[in-house]
């Protein structure tokens, strides 16, 4: 309990893209010392392991899901700062990416309350490491965009249901978050009106990406836009949609995706048509 003089500081945390062993070596010594946590909805029950002195406060926000208002996060933080001396906000992957973090800084600010923000390894990195194809490539993608497709409205529960108005930006790699419900819309698009991007330009969906139950779905934008990932997704995961030529697999001895694709002419349309890969020997 602190100082009832003393307001406390809160710590905007970084989680990481899934795996407890990948928040960064701050941000679990902080969770390590932290008097109260108010943790996403994504965040590994692992990780909470390393606060086990710590209240533990869930503030879950999962797109179409009831979950806590933004406004109200911002109160109990700030609540939160006249009883506590280490507040920690776990917030999955990075807090300035697609976290709302903006919001609750300036809440803060404006109570005259200390804050400062840890980063995290953001899905997208992750995603990249786990498919071992870089975001960028020499001569090839010199540009990368992270987009989001979630509303910032909280008044409906079930926003992922409701049409989409799609602004892709102009870059060799895309990185989609949150983009599972409009997958194929977005491949539609992409095609007809992006200059960086063709029907055969390579796609790789990452669903809990660093996470035992990661899997990997991989094939073209054309064959995402004809719906052909619509029934491979688990509504329960995170998705991440990756959309580059600098993800194109490169031909590998030993490499387990060529020798599937090589080894015979008579596999089945579906599997010529995209890869499906699982890991399950990932633990978080």
């Amino acid at each position: 309990m602190s100082n009832p003089n003393k307001l406390g500081k809160v710590y905007l945390v970084g989680a990481g893209p899934g795996a407890a062993d990948l928040i960064t070596v701050r941000g679990a010594n902080l969770l390590a010392k932290a008097d109260i946590v108010f943790h996403d909805a994504l965040v590994d029950p692992a990780m909470l392991d390393l606060c086990p002195q710590a209240i533990k406060e869930p503030v879950g926000k999962r797109c179409g899901k009831l979950s806590s208002a933004q406004h109200f996060i911002n109160k109990r933080l700030i609540d939160a700062a006249q009883k506590y001396q280490v507040i920690v906000r776990l917030k999955g992957g990075d807090p300035m990416m697609f976290g709302r973090a903006d919001e609750e800084i300036q809440a803060l600010k404006n109570h005259h309350i200390e804050v400062e923000v840890v980063p995290g390894i953001t899905a997208a990195l992750a995603g990249a490491a786990a498919i071992q194809q870089s975001l960028t490539l020499r001569g090839v993608s010199r540009s990368v965009a992270f987009v989001t497709l979630a509303q910032g409205t909280e008044t409906s529960s079930n926003i992922e249901d409701q049409p989409q108005l799609i602004q892709n930006p102009q870059a060799d790699t895309l990185v989609y978050y949150m983009g599972r419900k409009d997958a194929a819309n977005i491949a539609k698009q992409l095609i007809d009106n992006s200059s960086y991007h063709s029907s055969n330009t390579p796609v790789h969906i990452l669903e809990a990406v660093s996470t035992k139950n990661e899997r990997h779905w991989s094939s073209s934008l054309g064959e995402l836009a004809k719906g052909k990932a619509n029934d491979w997704f688990d509504t329960a995961s995170p998705a991440l949609i990756m959309v580059g030529e600098a993800l194109r697999e490169k031909q590998q001895k030993n490499s387990p995706i060529n020798d599937l694709q090589s080894s015979s002419s008579k596999i089945d349309n579906s599997l010529q048509d995209s890869l499906i890969l699982t890991d399950s020997r990932r633990s978080a």
